[in-house]
C-alpha cells in the first residue's frame, strides 16, 4: 500500500511498515488542501492530530483503506461516515497507558504534597513548613471515570497504596483485582479522588460541571489526563473557591482546540500579561495555589513515543499483512 505520514512520529512506524513491503509518503510539509488534492493516490494515512479526517477529506480519498491515528482518541475523525465507507479505523491507547497512568498517580501526589507550590517558594527563599504540610494517600477512596487502557493504567499504579479503589464505566462487568466496578451513586458518596479517563464524546463533552461537582458527598480532588473538553473550567473554579474540590491537577485544558498558545500575544518564555486574551476562568485557574497543570503530555514520554508508533504499525500490518516479494 501506499501510505501518507502527515504527521512526524518514531522512525520505528515507517521502519516496520517497509519491511513489510509497503511505501511511506512523507508529507509532514503538505497543506490539509495540498494532500486532498493528492490523497486518491494514498491507500492509508497516518495522523496525530494535524489534520481533520471529516467528510471532506474522506470523499476524495476514493482509495483510503485506513486511517490512523498515534494516539489514543479518534476524536479528529468522521468515525462514523469513515466506517459507512468500510475505512478501518486504528488508534493507540495502548502505547502510551503506562504513561498515562504514572502522569495522573505524579499529579495526585504532587498535589497531595504540595510539591510544585513548596518547590517555587523555596526557590524564592521562602520556607513555609505549616502551609505545605501534605496530605497522604493512604486511606482515601480513589474514584476513577472511565476503565479502559488509560483508567486500568492508572487503577494498576495504585496498588502499591493503601487506597480503595473503585470506578464508573458505561460497560458494565469489567472490574478486576485493581478496581471495584460501582454506580454513579456510590461513586459520588465515597469518592476522595476523581481521575477522568474517558474519551470526548457528546456524552462527556462538559460533563464535569455544577451539577455533577454537586452530587459528591464530600469535598474531592480532580485529576484530568483525558480531554480538556469534559471539565467546565468555570465551574471548576468556582468549586475550588468553595472547597468542594479540594486541587485540580489538569494536563489537558478546556481553551485548547487548535493550538493553546494561541491565547497568548507573547509566544516567547516570558509570563502572561494583561493583554493576552485569556478566558477569565482560565486566568483564575492558572494562579491559584492548589492546582497543578501541564500541557497535554501525560502520553508523552520518550518511551510512549515508540511504542505508540510500534502499536499502530503492527495493527496495519496485522489488519492488511505483509507484502510477498518472489525472489529471484
Amino acid at each position: 500500500m501506499i501510505i501518507l505520514h502527515a504527521d512526524t512520529n518514531h522512525p520505528t512506524l515507517m521502519k516496520k511498515l517497509e519491511e513489510a513491503g509497503h511505501h511511506n509518503i512523507e508529507g509532514y510539509e503538505q497543506s490539509r488542501a495540498e494532500t486532498l488534492q493528492n490523497q486518491h493516490l494514498y491507500d492509508g494515512i497516518v495522523i496525530r492530530s494535524r489534520y481533520k479526517i471529516d467528510r471532506e477529506f474522506i470523499d476524495a480519498a476514493p482509495n483510503l483503506k485506513f486511517i490512523a491515528r498515534v494516539g489514543a482518541g479518534l476524536e479528529s475523525i468522521d468515525v462514523d461516515y469513515a466506517l459507512e465507507r468500510g475505512i478501518k479505523l486504528f488508534s493507540a491507547p495502548e502505547g502510551n497507558r503506562n504513561a498515562v497512568g504514572e502522569h495522573s498517580l505524579g499529579m495526585l501526589l504532587s498535589l497531595f504534597n504540595r510539591l510544585n507550590k513548596a518547590d517555587k517558594e523555596v526557590r524564592e527563599g521562602l520556607w513555609h513548613r505549616e502551609e505545605n504540610r501534605g496530605v497522604e494517600l493512604d486511606g482515601k477512596t480513589v474514584g476513577i471515570i472511565g476503565y479502559g487502557n488509560m483508567g486500568k493504567a492508572f487503577a494498576k499504579k495504585l496498588r502499591g497504596f493503601d487506597v480503595d479503589v473503585i470506578f464508573y464505566d458505561i460497560e458494565e462487568g469489567i472490574g478486576d483485582d485493581n478496581a471495584r466496578q460501582v454506580g454513579y451513586e456510590e461513586f459520588f458518596e465515597k469518592a476522595d479522588v476523581v481521575s477522568l479517563h474517558t474519551p470526548w464524546t457528546k456524552e462527556t463533552h462538559q460533563m464535569v460541571n455544577k451539577e455533577f461537582i454537586g452530587k459528591f458527598k464530600k469535598p474531592f480532588w480532580l485529576i484530568n489526563t483525558a480531554r480538556g473538553k469534559i471539565v467546565v473550567t468555570a465551574d471548576l473554579v468556582e468549586a475550588l473557591k468553595e472547597e468542594k474540590i479540594l486541587g485540580a491537577g489538569l494536563d489537558v485544558l478546556e481553551y485548547e482546540k487548535a493550538s493553546f498558545e494561541s491565547l497568548f500575544s507573547n509566544k516567547k518564555n516570558v509570563s502572561i500579561s494583561a493583554a493576552d486574551p485569556i478566558p477569565e476562568a482560565l486566568r483564575e485557574l492558572m494562579f491559584m495555589p492548589h492546582t497543578l497543570l501541564s500541557p497535554h503530555v501525560a502520553g508523552w514520554t520518550q518511551e510512549s513515543h515508540e511504542g505508540l508508533a510500534t502499536v499502530i504499525a503492527d495493527k496495519i500490518i496485522a489488519a492488511f499483512g505483509e507484502v510477498k516479494t518472489e525472489k529471484v
